[in-house]
């Protein structure tokens, strides 16, 4: 299935997805070899060619060099890696490439994405603050925003749903805040919850201050500012159950009722404590494209970076 497919409007049914070919990235830490298991499970359950790359980046010391001497240390370094991860391959799990890149890291994987027709990228993280939020560094996150393909990643904190070899996504949480991207994550998420024979949750949370407002009760005694806080509330709370239940087609082709879940709260913290409250397996929300999507991967409180740190599963972002 071709990610064309998978961000066609959501009122097309379909039986199942396949990521027929899934790529990770990966710089041989510890967070990439668990981002390697789940790419790999799924490999097994969708039959996908399973690549794997490396970008080799040279001491800034030796840039004016046509070939900088530790690239040689490094690429040695990384072969030795790939026969690691080929030899430790487990019955039914198989890597059909292995990649050796050098350049900036989220130019060489986006353009390696397009040449080699990438259905998902995979990606693990170390969760540290800062400009050293995911495995990759900072670009990472960059990549997040930037690839024409869905990113599966793994958090620190995030269970692998690995089942004999197939990845056991039972329950799919969609965040939405009924943005560009969140629409088009939302046809993979359905997609993707048909195939898993999955219960879809669908999710918005919304501030809970509403914003500057010229109503008189705001110099008004408690009460009556009260009164009007939970009229806001509640209006706001019927707008968004109806904007989500508008989101899904009237044939989901789903084997389980999806449920439909409103709350008060800023965006990671909502969707954090849904996770817990529902056992969610799998989010699934979009990654909004920013004027400067390097600037945006350096922003530590940005609601995907956030979920992503801390939530005890992988997350799934398509960016718009």
């Amino acid at each position: 299935m071709t990610v064309a497919e998978l961000q066609t409007s959501s009122t097309a049914l379909k039986t199942e997805v396949i990521f027929g070919h899934i790529l990770v990235a990966t710089d041989f830490s510890d967070a990439s070899w668990r981002a390697l298991g789940i790419a790999l499970a799924l490999g097994a359950e969708y039959d996908s060619r399973v690549l794997v790359v490396h970008v080799m980046q040279p001491d800034r010391q030796y840039a004016t060099f046509e070939c900088p001497p530790e690239l040689d240390l490094q690429r040695m370094t990384a072969e030795e890696q790939f026969k690691k991860i080929v030899g430790e391959c487990g019955p039914g799990d198989k890597v059909n490439t292995t990649l050796l890149k050098h350049g900036p890291v989220a130019a060489m994987v986006s353009s390696l994405i397009e040449k080699e027709g990438i259905d998902l990228l995979v990606l693990g993280t170390r969760g540290r603050g800062g400009l050293q939020k995911l495995a990759l560094g900072s670009v990472a996150e960059e990549l997040l925003r930037v690839v024409p393909c869905p990113v599966l990643t793994i958090g620190p904190k995030a269970g692998l749903p690995k089942v004999a070899h197939r990845a056991a996504f039972h329950r799919i949480l969609f965040a939405t805040e009924f943005g560009k991207a969140s629409a088009k994550a939302l046809p993979l998420a359905l997609t993707l919850a048909r195939a898993q024979q999955a219960k879809l949750i669908l999710l918005h949370m919304f501030s809970p201050m509403p914003g500057t407002t010229g109503s008189l009760s705001a110099y008004a005694p408690a009460g009556a500012a009260a009164d009007e806080f939970e009229e806001w509330e509640g209006s706001n709370r019927k707008r968004a159950l109806r904007q989500l239940k508008e989101c899904l087609p009237a044939e989901t082709g789903l084997q389980q009722e999806p449920e439909f879940v409103v709350g008060t709260d800023f965006l990671p913290e909502g969707i954090l404590t849904a996770v817990m409250k529902y056992q969610v397996d799998l989010i699934v929300m979009g990654a909004n494209r920013t004027g400067s999507a390097r600037a945006a991967a350096h922003i530590p409180w940005a609601a995907v970076h956030e979920v992503i740190r801390e939530a005890p599963c992988p997350v799934l972002t398509v960016a718009g």
